[in-house]
């Protein structure tokens, strides 16, 4: 399968966002309403969780509603308050020492992944993240040099929240550092359980459990998969290798390697994985550096390089083909930039 990964630069959402919309809008609200519209809370509802936890966030909101064209199911979509349940892979490290970073897989079908790398300043500062749910972040880096990253926590709990990506679009928005992060995953409602981490450009780091039945856990670990304290979904566990991935970290950290050391580990299995026709294969490893404000998408051929002072709008088409002998899933097409 191929699939489209797409560099914007867009301080506001315009014209470029809203073929982003046009692109992606069928998929999405069928997504959204599959257990029924009335599922779904209603507009006034979704506004009212907006104001109540994330009140700096509703011109940006509004912004984006707009350009989706104004319609009701547009804004309560866009506004990933108590949206349907959905899961997946994902492997996270956070490392110390003088130049320190946090790398991820982001593991999940492509066809199920946006694929949109976007550059913004819905506030006012500046963000490069990889969007979800059209303008959510599943990892980003801020100015300030703050970068995040999600997991699925591994459990089959579902409350009252909002979806993480939306979360971590306000994080990354409003927070300068690991501190200021932590206080607003303290108190924010999530829909589903995520383990988030975290680390600013002073090298303070932490690991967040966020769940919709418990209260927010702050960690010092510097490694996630897919379980949190321990493996509570079986089946996801072991189809998604959440434990043979960490205990792989695992022996990574143990020997105080740097970025770049640790950046192979995350290209090969176990923590590298190519099940796309199950939803588990890695769509792309990340690569942040909080000193810089730089982000690296990279892939086993392929290392492409943007930051918050430098981002170059391009596209590249990327192949992904079912597990392969040598371990490695995709094969990639030449770029293209974008008309």
């Amino acid at each position: 399968m191929d699939l489209l990964f797409d560099a914007l630069d867009e301080d506001k959402p315009g014209a470029k966002w809203r073929r982003v919309f046009d692109r992606n809008w069928h998929a999405y609200s069928r997504w959204f309403i599959r257990d029924g519209i009335r599922a779904r809370p209603t507009y006034l509802a979704s506004l009212r969780a907006l104001r109540t936890h994330m009140p700096e966030l509703l011109p940006a909101y509004e912004a984006i509603v707009a350009a989706a064209g104004d319609g009701d199911l547009e804004a309560r979509f866009l506004s990933m308050w108590c949206p349907p349940v959905y899961v997946g892979g994902c492997s996270q490290m956070i490392i110390g020492g003088a130049t320190p970073a946090l790398i991820r897989n982001y593991d999940y079908s492509p066809r199920l992944l946006e694929g949109t790398w976007l550059a913004s300043r819905f506030t006012g500062k500046r963000v490069v993240a990889v969007v979800d749910c059209l303008w959510g972040v599943l990892d980003g880096v801020n100015e300030d040099g703050l970068c995040v990253s999600l997991s699925f926590g591994g459990r089959t709990a579902a409350g009252e929240g909002f979806g993480i990506p939306i979360v971590l679009r306000y994080v990354l928005e409003f927070a300068a550092n690991t501190d200021e992060a932590v206080a607003m995953l303290r108190r924010l409602p999530v829909h589903m359980s995520y383990s988030v981490a975290l680390l600013d450009r002073a090298g303070r780091h932490a690991t967040v459990y966020v769940n919709p039945d418990r209260p927010a856990e702050v960690l010092e670990r510097r490694i996630s998969t897919n379980h949190q304290h321990g493996v509570e979904w079986a089946r996801h566990a072991q189809t998604t290798r959440s434990v043979e991935r960490e205990a792989a970290l695992e022996t990574v950290l143990a020997t105080s390697p740097d970025a770049e050391a640790v950046l192979g580990s995350f290209l090969r299995p176990p923590v590298y994985q190519t099940s796309y026709g199950r939803g588990y294969g890695t769509l792309y490893t990340a690569l942040y550096r909080p000193e810089d404000a730089s982000v690296e998408l990279v892939w086993p051929t392929l290392r492409w390089r943007q930051s918050c002072a430098d981002f170059t709008e391009k596209a590249r088409t990327i192949r992904y083909n079912e597990g392969t002998s040598n371990g490695f899933g995709p094969t990639f097409k030449h770029g293209v930039t974008p008309q």
